[in-house]
């Protein structure tokens, strides 16, 4: 049973805009990608691919929080800045599965 504070919480959700702010997501997983093959074909190794993941990540959350969010991600997200900087499990874990990929191939290992 939802107490008082969780049913009014699910009810400041709106449906059409947690659709809307998925387009995130995919933009922090392709900005995840993209960096995992810069960093895999610049054959980056050790800290510097993971500080390259760390800019882009941050880069991704400043644009995001200028452009789509027009300085004010609180009104478009739970977490606000928080929640854009956070670049995922998920993310981190592609970004090195790419820079992997992308460091065998261009540099035969």
């Amino acid at each position: 049973m939802a107490t008082p504070s969780e049913a009014t919480a699910a009810q400041l959700i709106f449906g059409p805009n947690v659709l809307a702010n998925s387009s995130i997501s995919t933009t922090k997983f392709l900005s995840a990608c993209f960096a995992g093959a810069a960093a895999g074909i610049l054959g980056l190794e050790n800290w510097a691919g993971f500080i390259l993941f760390l800019a882009s990540t941050l880069l991704t959350a400043g644009i995001v929080h200028a452009v789509n969010c027009k300085g004010k991600p609180k009104k478009y997200f739970q977490g606000g800045v928080m929640e854009l900087i956070n670049p995922g499990q998920d993310n981190a874990f592609t970004f090195v599965l790419v820079w992997t990929l992308f460091y065998g191939i261009v540099h035969g290992v």
